[in-house]
């Protein structure tokens, strides 16, 4: 059905990463929310109503609040579609995570009022009378929360929106609990056993678990984490392509919400190449990558001596001195400055986050190595930190 209101109501409505497109994806998949939502309130709330039990008339009023999460989506995607302004150069685009963050705070406030409910119940189980229209409408919302789940997801991952993909873990979290409160109706029915109010409780820990994690991507993604691996290699990709193109480095990738992503890093030139040939490469690199990934990138050239033999041995040696002490550490920038009673052998070291070793002690092993190696030898080494790392 998405999909189908897309082709009508959506002007090129393939292009996903169109801010236009990306912002009229978001009401879309809001109104239609806010409506199956609202409809499933009002059924839940009248089963419910005439069969007394708790987890039904609680589900219903989840229901409700996820028509108010709708609305949130709705006012997060206006907020974050606004153009850039004096205050704000980057744009709105992480608006989309504050609404992201207040819908999941929402799934845990529901959570635990449906726990505090449960508990009630448990306290104090009272008989529950369960008609056939009970179970029609506990059915019904089942495949209507399992389809806003599918389509929330599918357009979250295609638009890349936070605020869906929290919408999405609402809208699954409400399927089981759903079904829970079915199993719990069959049971009773069959049984007379009354575990209305241990399955609301068991339901509402399940939703208050999927609000937490979706609130903790939801911040992380506030914080800065670092960018996906396969857009890294991308990117890496389209510069190396480029004729003259050594290699790149110190890559950061800045994100201010969906569409509004920043890219700055070192690429690797020849030292004894035509400076001005190079710089009309680079300005061609950075059009090349806004045309295949939508981000604005800067790209700093780093001059490396290809030619010197001495140069060439030593950058050989620090690269096995390196990788003896440990595979994880890259180094780059590597030059050398020759003097009257001693070289320096100058480069970047790239040290992990955590690493076993304080940045200090690190650079002095490497060090010590390469004095060992050759006494006319002094390292000066910076350390650096991959803003792409990835945990494993």
């Amino acid at each position: 059905m998405i999909n189908l209101l897309a082709k009508f109501f959506i002007k090129n409505s393939k292009n996903y990463k169109d801010p236009n497109v990306r912002s009229a994806y978001g009401y879309l998949c809001g109104i239609v929310g806010i409506v199956i939502n609202i409809i499933l309130f009002g059924g839940k709330f009248i089963a419910g109503f005439l069969s007394g039990s708790v987890a039904v008339t609680a589900d219903a009023f989840n229901n409700l609040s996820d028509a108010g999460s709708s609305v949130i989506s709705l006012i997060g995607f206006r907020l974050a579609s606004q153009k850039p302004d004096p205050h704000h150069p980057f744009g709105h685009g992480r608006f989309e995570y504050i609404s992201s963050l207040i819908i999941s705070m929402v799934i845990v406030m529901m959570g635990f009022e449906l726990g505090r409910d449960s508990i009630g119940k448990i306290v104090a189980p009272e008989k529950v009378e369960y008609s056939a229209l009970t179970f029609i409408i506990l059915g019904i919302s089942i495949l209507a929360k399992f389809y806003m789940f599918i389509y929330n997801r599918a357009i979250g991952k295609k638009i890349d929106s936070a605020t869906l993909r929290a919408t999405a873990t609402d809208s699954i979290s409400d399927t089981v609990s759903t079904c829970a409160v079915l199993f719990s109706a069959i049971l009773t029915v069959k049984t007379g056993i009354l575990i209305d109010g241990w399955i609301g409780l068991a339901v509402a820990g399940f939703i208050m678990f999927a609000g937490i994690s979706s609130a903790k991507e939801t911040i992380d993604s506030l914080l800065g984490t670092p960018p996906d691996e396969e857009f890294c290699k991308n990117v890496e990709e389209i510069v190396l392509s480029h004729e003259g193109m050594i290699g790149i480095h110190d890559m950061i990738v800045h994100n201010y919400g969906p569409g509004r992503v920043f890219i700055s890093l070192h690429a690797e030139v020849p030292s004894d190449g035509n400076f001005v040939d190079i710089h009309d490469t680079i300005d061609n690199i950075e059009h090349d990558i806004m045309r295949e990934t939508g981000c604005l990138a800067t790209i700093h050239m780093d001059p490396v001596d290809v030619r010197d033999e001495l140069t060439a041995q030593m950058k050989t040696k620090v690269s096995e001195i390196i990788s003896e002490i440990d595979k994880q550490i890259t180094f780059h920038d590597f030059r050398m400055v020759s003097g009257p009673t001693h070289t320096n052998v100058i480069f970047d070291i790239v040290v992990p986050y955590n690493y076993k070793y304080s940045d200090e002690e690190i650079v002095e092993i490497i060090a010590t190595k390469i004095h060992e190696s050759d006494e006319r030898f002094f390292a000066v080494i910076d350390v650096d930190k991959d803003f792409t790392e990835h945990k494993k």
